[in-house]
């Protein structure tokens, strides 16, 4: 059975029945010829290129024209500050276009466009640079109209694609802005399914028609050519096989069948997909396999994190030796105990270390049972509450660092305890263990601290500690450590 576009598509069953007109001329993309859609699709292209051309042109500009009138009191040569707009305008959009950044499904979302446009920014500005000094054409522009160009073309660049995304997902979320069109293959059930899951029109996908496989022997071959034989009258963009993966000879006929219809094919999403979002099909040597999770950090970027664990946790103890002292002072005057605060916790892979922390409280539970800091918790002291507050208790983990068994950034450590708790109640808690934990991390900079009396709390802090496992670069741990000076988020639920 083939359902035509312009047809609802009830639960639970697929019935034939016309849309109203006005939602047809709402989906003003499925009415039009392939022809057609191909012509919006380059026209978004090349909007997309002009607005690029155009943001870092009138940033030069503007950069130009603001610093000679504020120091100069004079327009500057506008004429200069153009021609260096327009060259680095080719060296970002150009790259660009090439590695189809203009196209309607990566205006989708917003994700990965912050970082493919830093580093072609940063990559364009510093061959303009290099050409400049090769040209002796340098001197004509000043440094502080540089600077300021710099970050005014990068925020102006990635305003005009967020701007550009917000269009675009508002106008897929109505159903007027479709990026391709498709055309399901399965057994009822699985089209509904796939529908009510994906909602496809809001990743814009419009679906130009489903064709229904019959249960029962003997009426696939049937099924296949009729569904065939109508893509090819269809010309969608895509074909969803729908067929659960075990079924391997349903899904090998499928491919056969529609190898001849010029169209992208795929093997519908399968549920454990909806896990990860990051999967994609993986060779080794002849083996191909399906990868779902990749490994935390690579070689490479290990050795970079060390690098900058070890030069930074150095500069940060030889900085901040005279106020160790200090509070070391503090606390041996306010209440009797040891300077030093010391309790298991697991590190990478789940081994156990001793982390280090200026002692803020009277008790030093480490053992089966460690009870949690609760708001105005009597057993903290005077001293303890102010570094607390200021989360000043945890420098001395600085010297964890250096000893390789923590990171600058990465998910908080607990004690043992209330690992092993967690574990138990919480999908993917120990998946936290992949990477050294941090003095802190993207959960505490989102003001996820404090005392975790309930799942629900926890829940919330392991799904940010996963994304930044998942998400890791050097830049996120910069803006990490940043948040964590400046950021009041920081410094919230401090107990």
């Amino acid at each position: 059975m083939l359902i035509r576009k312009h047809v609802a598509l009830p639960e639970p069953r697929l019935e034939a029945r016309p849309a109203p007109r006005r939602r047809a001329r709402a989906n003003w993309s499925a009415a039009l010829p392939r022809q057609n859609t191909a012509m919006v699709r380059l026209s978004f292209g090349a909007l997309a290129f002009l607005s690029d051309i155009a943001a870092i042109i009138f940033s030069a500009a503007a950069a130009g024209v603001a610093y000679h009138k504020l120091f100069y009191d004079g327009p500057g040569l506008t004429e200069s500050f153009l021609q260096l707009g327009v060259l680095i305008s080719l060296l970002v959009s150009i790259p660009s276009l090439l590695a189809n950044d203009y196209t309607i499904e990566r205006y989708l979302s917003i994700n990965g466009h912050l970082r493919r446009v830093f580093l072609i920014w940063n990559t364009a500005f510093l061959a303009a640079l290099s050409l400049a000094f090769l040209t002796k054409t340098s001197a004509t522009f000043s440094r502080g109209t540089v600077m300021i160009f710099y970050l005014g073309g990068y925020g102006a660049l990635g305003l005009a694609r967020l701007a550009l995304v917000r269009l675009v997902r508002s106008g897929s979320e109505a159903g007027s802005v479709l990026a391709r069109r498709i055309f399901l293959v399965g057994r009822e059930r699985e089209v509904s399914e796939f529908i009510a899951r994906h909602t496809p029109r809001r990743v814009g996908l419009d679906i130009c028609a489903a064709a229904i496989l019959r249960d029962g022997s003997g009426t696939l071959a049937d099924d296949l050519a009729l569904a065939a034989a109508s893509a090819r009258m269809l010309s969608p963009d895509d074909v969803f096989i729908l067929a659960p993966w075990s079924e391997t000879e349903t899904i090998d006929a499928t491919v056969n069948a529609f190898l001849r219809v010029p169209a992208a094919i795929h093997l519908g999403p399968e549920r454990v997909l909806d896990r990860f979002h990051d999967a994609h099909i993986a060779r080794v040597g002849s083996i191909s396999s399906l990868f779902l999770v990749r490994r935390p950090l690579n070689t490479l970027e290990i050795v970079v994190k060390r690098a900058t664990d070890l030069t930074l946790s150095t500069l940060s103890l030889i900085v901040l030796a005279p106020a160790f002292l200090v509070i070391a002072m503090l606390i041996k005057l306010d209440s009797k105990g040891p300077v030093f605060f010391a309790q298991r916790r697991y590190g990478f892979n789940q081994v156990p270390f001793r982390i280090l922390k200026f002692r803020s409280m009277t008790s030093l539970d480490d053992g089966r049972v460690v009870r949690q800091v609760s708001a105005g918790d009597a057993r903290v002291t005077r001293v303890g509450r102010v570094l607390r507050r200021f989360n000043l208790d945890e420098l001395p983990q600085l010297l964890n660092v250096l000893r390789g068994e923590m990171s600058l950034v990465g998910p908080r450590p607990h004690a043992l305890a209330h690992d092993q708790a967690f574990e138990r109640t919480i999908a993917l808690y120990a998946r936290r263990h992949n990477v050294k934990p941090g003095i802190t991390g993207w959960a505490q900079v989102n003001g996820l601290r404090g005392e975790t009396d309930t799942d629900e709390k926890m829940a919330a802090r392991v799904e940010h500690d996963l994304f930044y496992i998942d998400n890791w670069s050097l830049l996120l741990d910069i803006r990490i450590l940043l948040l964590t000076v400046f950021s009041a988020k920081a410094y919230a639920n401090a107990r």
